[in-house]
C-alpha cells in the first residue's frame, strides 16, 4: 500500500488509489487485504478514484484494542477525509457488504452505496447457526487456535472438510491464520446475522445490492432483502455469477451505478 491515514483512534490505515474522479471505496470481505480488490478498482479507475485499503488488524494497517464496530466505521471516515473530495460511493463484499451498510446508515458522507451477497441469515436456523459460530469462535480465539478459528469460518461459508484439509497444507495458509483474529471483527459487523433491516431503513442514499445468478438460493434472498429495506434500494443479479464473482462483469454495474 502506498499511502497511510490515521484513523480517529490512532490506528494507521493502509491504502492505494488508482484513477481520478469521485471517489469509490471499496471494502473487503472477511479474511481479504485490499490487494483482492485492486483487480476490480483499476477496472473502474478511468472513471473514479478507485481506492482499496487494508481493514484494520490486515495487510500493512494497524490495530487498536478494544474492538468495536465504530472503528471499523471511523477507519472509512478518515479514508474519506483524506480523499479530499467531500465524500464517497462505498462497494463492499460479503462481511464488508455488511460494514458498508453499517458506514452509510452511520451519517458518513456516503453518496453511494453497492453491496455483493452479504451473507445476511435468510434461512430457517440461520440466527441459531450464527450465534453457534459466534460461541466457537470466541473460544477458539482466546485459546489462540487460529487455524482451527480459519476452519470454523471456512465450514460456515460451506466448503466441504476435504477442501478445508486441502487449504490447511495450502501456501496460502500461514496467511489466514495471521489475520485470524479479525474474524471476529467480521462476525461483529454482521451482528446477530440477521438482515439489518432497521439500519438499511436509516440509509439516505441509493443502496444497490446485487447477487449472482449460479449463487446459492439463499444469497440472492439476502442480497434482493437488503435492497427491499433499504428506503432506495435495487436489487439486482448478475447471471452465471458466484460468491466468486468475475471483476469484469461486476465492474460495469459497479460504474453504471456509481455514475448514474
Amino acid at each position: 500500500m502506498e499511502k497511510k491515514t490515521i484513523s480517529r483512534d490512532g490506528t494507521p490505515i493502509a491504502y492505494e488509489v488508482s484513477g481520478e474522479g469521485p471517489a469509490v471505496i471499496f471494502v473487503t470481505a472477511a479474511m481479504a487485504t485490499g490487494a483482492s480488490d485492486a483487480p476490480l478498482a483499476s477496472l473502474l479507475s478511468d472513471r473514479f478514484s478507485a481506492v482499496v485499503y487494508d481493514r484494520r488488524g490486515r495487510g500493512e494497517s494497524g490495530d487498536t484494542q478494544p474492538f468495536e464496530v465504530a472503528r471499523e466505521v471511523e477507519d472509512i471516515a478518515a479514508l474519506i477525509e483524506a480523499m479530499g473530495d467531500g465524500g464517497a460511493a462505498l462497494y463492499g463484499m460479503s462481511s464488508g457488504a455488511a460494514l458498508v451498510v453499517e458506514a452509510a446508515a452511520s451519517g458518513l458522507p456516503v453518496r453511494k452505496a453497492a453491496v455483493y451477497e452479504p451473507p445476511f441469515a435468510v434461512y430457517e436456523g440461520g440466527e441459531e447457526q450464527r450465534a453457534e459460530y459466534t460461541e466457537r469462535l470466541t473460544q477458539l480465539l482466546a485459546q489462540d487456535r487460529r487455524g482451527d478459528a480459519v476452519e470454523l469460518f471456512i465450514a460456515l461459508t460451506g466448503a466441504p472438510p476435504e477442501v478445508i484439509r486441502g487449504m490447511r497444507h495450502s501456501a496460502v495458509w500461514p496467511a489466514l491464520e495471521a489475520v485470524a483474529p479479525t474474524l471476529a471483527y467480521d462476525n461483529a459487523v454482521m451482528g446477530d446475522g440477521l438482515v439489518p433491516r432497521k439500519r438499511l431503513a436509516s440509509v439516505p442514499v441509493p443502496v444497490l445490492a446485487l447477487a449472482g445468478g449460479a449463487s446459492p438460493e439463499w444469497m440472492r434472498e439476502s442480497a434482493r432483502a437488503t435492497a427491499e429495506a433499504a428506503p432506495d434500494g435495487t436489487y439486482r443479479v448478475l447471471e452465471g455469477q458466484t460468491h466468486v464473482v468475475d471483476p469484469g462483469v461486476l465492474a460495469p454495474a459497479l460504474a453504471e451505478f456509481f455514475a448514474g
